[in-house]
């Protein structure tokens, strides 16, 4: 079934498909698909974030092509939890899809913020579904059960099938105080295992740690350590979605003093919407960040966003002097309560570095008790298939290094079948052993704008030429038999000229005049061929100066016998 692009192998009676399109391999864009009966239920449809090779790009969305192509069967679409990796796509992939969606409150409210912002809010059919609720979506029944991980009301998904019983984890940890929500429906996991478990599908971010992630409520005593020895202003860096962390930042302010300021619309949002659905109940008001320049400087803890290094997050405006109304200065505090995202080591570093060199004390979870995952680790997945005992395990949710050290400890456990998978592979669960009998398209996909491209966009594709090699723009004047009238005009930008820019100038004057000169006069009458000569002679010019090879424009401007302008007539600009 290599290749796979109808829907026959997926309609036969009994045939049960697991189809990962995002989220398997990778950090982020968790999407899956469970094709059942010719129907399908997708779970989740996040985001990634884009790194430096594509300029101008700040995420990624799973490529929704093979399933757009079935929207007519596709019954729904459940949402574990409120994490951008989760639901951050939606906005910009259901209008290709079209399915009702199904969500706790507070992802509900999360979501209805991003779909407002796309005018999506009264197309798109957003379902609240309460703790525990089974959900009638035929041929699939989905169950929510609660789990605990850094975000309120995560949730494992129960799917009955005709062929059997799959649960879908989502992101989950064992947190016996979780400070926002209740502990793991530990009761409701072991009657799944008793009834009998077809195939697990699991969070495997962790999976290479021994031990568990460590509780929530582990870290009041830390966080306030540290804020109890400082004079001046302690400032608190986490992801904006953790309401947990919220509340025990709250705590540690109100433990010593300090009023609890704001800064970051990210945090914003999520505190608004995690009042609405009552997980903030108790903690008071919070000021916002213009409030901290009329406070004692003992007097504020300051909770922001950035935690990841963002150009754009409250922190690194701070880190840069550029905030405008919060400062940090030698003697002040900043505490990393998070952990790093692969890819983000980079800004990361550079972050710190910044606030070092201020004489600012950096604090991060490598040398204090700041931060406890929201994934499972061993210990943590060991007791979850002791509970479920499931026929088939299937690691997803994490890289390769996470996904082998899964397969590894579910077979350690005894589980009879385990497979792997990457994104777009087709994997029967049932009938018959399980298998990977095929694959299916599942790329990925560039938010520019208000649009989704490939990565290999011919826009993307200029930018990085444009990034890694300049750009050099010539506007020449010529008259009607192609005699340059004048110099060109030129406009160099992005190339290694160390202040020579004049020289280089003048190597391309010379350059596009000899080019031009040998062009046969039939040809130089002509705006195309005079345009693409003059580019020989600019891309000549520079390579020989600088070794770069530009992206170049050429733009001819013909003066006609009476000395007036007129524009190319035959694709007179060249790049």
């Amino acid at each position: 079934m290599t290749g796979v692009q109808s829907s026959d192998p997926f309609a036969a009676p009994g045939a049960l498909h697991f189809v990962p399109l995002g989220g398997v391999g990778e950090i982020g864009m968790n999407t899956a698909l469970l094709g059942c009966d010719g129907k399908w239920l997708m779970i989740d449809l996040g985001v990634a974030f884009a790194d430096e090779t594509l300029p101008g790009i700040d995420l990624l969305t799973p490529d929704p092509a093979f399933i757009a192509e079935r929207r007519a069967d596709l019954v729904g679409l459940v949402l574990t939890h409120a994490h951008e990796d989760h639901l951050g796509a939606v906005a910009h992939i259901w209008p290709r899809l079209g399915c009702p969606v199904h969500a706790t409150p507070f992802a509900a409210e999360i979501l209805r913020h991003k779909l407002a912002e796309f005018g999506l809010a009264d197309e798109v059919p957003v379902h609240v579904v309460a703790p525990g609720e089974r959900l009638a979506l035929d041929p699939f029944g989905v169950t929510y059960v609660g789990v605990t991980h850094s975000i309120p009301e995560p949730n494992a998904l129960a799917i009955e099938t005709p062929a059997g019983l799959v649960v879908h984890s989502g992101d989950w940890k064992l947190d016996p105080d979780p400070q926002v929500g209740s502990p793991v429906d530990e009761a409701a996991l072991r009657r799944l295992g008793k009834a009998g478990v077809l195939a697990l599908l699991c969070d495997s971010t962790n999976a290479h740690l021994p031990g568990s992630s460590g509780s929530e409520a582990d870290l009041f005593e830390g966080l306030s350590a540290l804020v109890a020895d400082r004079s001046g202003r302690v400032a608190v860096t986490t992801f904006a979605s953790n309401v947990a962390r919220i509340r025990t930042v709250a705590a540690v302010a109100a433990a010593h003093g300090r009023r609890l300021c704001i800064a970051g619309r990210s945090l914003w949002r999520t505190i608004e919407a995690a009042r609405r659905c009552g997980h903030l109940d108790g903690t008071g008001a919070f000021l916002s960040e213009r409030d901290v320049g009329y406070l004692p400087r003992r007097e504020v803890l300051l909770l922001c966003t950035g935690c990841q290094g963002e150009p754009r997050g409250a922190l690194a405006r701070i880190a840069g002097d550029e905030h405008p109304h919060v400062s940090l200065e030698a003697g002040d505090r900043v505490i990393f309560s998070s952990k790093i995202i692969p890819g983000n080591e980079r800004p990361l570093a550079r972050l710190h570095d910044r606030l070092v060199e201020r004489g600012i004390d950096v604090i991060t979870e490598r040398t204090d008790l700041v931060h406890v995952s929201g994934h499972p680790a061993r210990d943590d997945l060991r007791r979850l298939y002791g509970w479920l005992r499931p026929r088939i395990a299937v690691p997803v949710h994490g890289e390769r290094i996470h996904l082998t050290a899964h397969a590894r400890l579910a077979r350690e456990m005894g589980v009879p079948e385990v497979l792997s998978a990457t994104n777009g592979d087709v994997l029967r669960l049932a009938p018959g052993p399980a298998a990977r009998v095929g694959r299916v398209p599942a790329g990925r996909l560039a938010v520019d704008g208000d649009r989704l491209v490939p990565p290999d966009d011919e826009a993307l594709k200029a930018r990085r030429r444009l990034m890694h090699n300049g750009a050099a723009l010539v506007t020449l004047v010529a008259d009607a038999a192609g005699g340059l009238i004048g110099d060109p005009r030129i406009a160099l930008h992005g190339l290694p000229l160390d202040g020579a820019a004049g020289d280089l100038e003048r190597a391309i004057v010379a350059a596009i005049a000899e080019s031009v000169a040998g062009l046969a006069p039939a040809a130089a009458r002509r705006d195309e061929p005079l345009a693409n000569a003059a580019r020989q002679g600019l891309r000549r010019a520079i390579r020989a100066a600088c070794g770069k090879r530009p992206v170049t424009e050429v733009q001819v401007v013909r003066l006609s016998a009476e000395g007036g302008a007129r524009p190319p007539t035959d694709g007179g600009t060249a790049t």
